[in-house]
């Protein structure tokens, strides 16, 4: 099947009672059972079934079905958001005096997370590019795991999955990629060697900015050492389904940061559309990048644009996509926000993924509670627009940007 086909078909469970075309909202926090017995088993995992929307719903697993299938994973655990997704995800096999290898250019909400891990005694090492020689000098018996964006938000910082999942391996520590800016329509992590998939599906996923979501996939094929991950010792014996039994049944669950019913419906409802719109949004955001990058005066960072070091990378490892985010240096933060607030066909919002196009001036928002510093690294200056390239005509986001952009 293509991207489309199996976004439409692929994980689809058909409603049996009314023949619902797709998963019907079970608005519903518990499911009744004709008898205890039956409702004993399903608690204990001895039996198929619901019992309490916290732990499992049938809308719910109906994405988790879906999104997992896109992503060619071996199971996936929907949450409430997508910084819950990174938390639980990481936090199912972390333990205290652990230590992770992340890109520095990551999203400002995630870099803030981490900095609330230091307090859970795990320490976070930032490097600015993940390369062999320059993770062998971070490299420690501590380290437990690296962590990435596919396509950095906003340094737009394209790394290469396998070549970092075969250095993670050789270290007997798994991948954990972020895949929120490029969905798998444009790349499937797990198929290049990453061992986790995280999504934010508040963005492209949902694609009309009405729901917060988060999704974890976990492709199955890391092999956990209980003396390495003590966490994850009484779940070994689960072989392939070691890490999803303890994020389903123990981690998961007890923090409780579920994704509501209506949410993963909503969500299920972006799936369906996600091929054809992020294609449109990354063509839309190659052709308007190429004719803003021709105004003096202005620097657009691109992955596609001529120059762009992350350009060949795009081309292999992203179907020749660059995605749906450019930034804009104006020159100064009066600049930048006389062209945001001159702009008619976008929205001023915090979102990306969203089918309009969107802008923020990040380094006061979005990196609000960030250094200098590790703003820098993010790729956010005191004079940095960043754009999330909407499905609007072309045309009219090129005249309207150029219009804001030469007052």
């Amino acid at each position: 099947m293509g991207f489309n086909t199996e976004a439409l078909h692929k994980g689809l469970v058909k409603d049996q009672s009314f023949g619902a075309t797709i998963t019907p909202i079970y608005q519903v926090s518990a499911f009744s059972y004709e008898d205890m017995e039956t409702l004993e088993k399903v608690f204990n995992g001895r039996a198929g079934g619901f019992a309490y929307t916290r732990i499992g719903n049938p809308t719910v697993a109906s994405f988790e079905q879906r999104i997992n299938a896109l992503e060619h994973g071996n199971g996936a655990v929907a949450t409430s958001s997508g910084m819950a997704a990174i938390t639980q995800g990481l936090l199912n096999f972390l333990s205290s005096g652990d230590e992770i290898i992340a890109s520095s250019g990551l999203y400002g909400g995630t870099i803030q997370l981490f900095s609330v891990f230091k307090n859970l005694g795990i320490k976070v090492i930032y490097v600015k590019n993940l390369s062999k020689t320059n993770l062998d000098k971070l490299y420690n018996d501590n380290v437990k795991a690296i962590f990435a964006e596919t396509i950095s938000n906003p340094s737009l910082e394209i790394i290469d999955i396998s070549e970092l999942a075969e250095y993670a391996h050789s270290k007997g520590i798994p991948l954990l990629i972020d895949n929120t800016t490029a969905t798998p329509y444009l790349v499937n992590p797990l198929d290049l060697g990453a061992d986790i998939v995280i999504h934010s599906s508040s963005k492209y996923i949902n694609g009309s900015s009405d729901s917060i979501s988060g999704v974890i996939i976990d492709g199955g094929k890391f092999k956990w050492n209980a003396q390495k991950y003590p966490s994850l010792k009484e779940y070994v014996k689960f072989g392939p389904f070691a890490y999803l039994t303890r994020l389903r049944k123990d981690s998961w669950a007890s923090i409780g940061g579920c994704l509501a019913p209506l949410n993963a419906y909503l969500n299920i409802i972006g799936l369906e559309t996600l091929g054809l719109r992020i294609k449109q949004i990354c063509n839309n955001a190659k052709s308007l990048a190429e004719e803003l990058s021709k105004i003096e005066g202005i620097t657009v960072n691109y992955p596609l644009l001529k120059g762009n070091k992350n350009a060949k990378l795009a081309e292999k490892q992203l179907k020749g996509f660059g995605g749906g985010i450019f930034t804009i240096r104006a020159g100064s933060r009066e600049k930048a926000f006389k062209i945001i607030n001159s702009l008619k066909t976008a929205t001023i919002a915090s979102n990306i993924g969203d089918v309009r196009t969107l802008v923020i001036y990040p380094a006061t928002t979005l990196y609000v509670h960030n250094t200098i510093e590790e703003m820098n690294a993010a790729g956010v200056f005191d004079d940095t627009i960043r754009v999330s390239v909407g499905i609007e005509d072309v045309e009219d986001l090129i005249e309207d940007f150029k219009r804001a952009i030469r007052g």
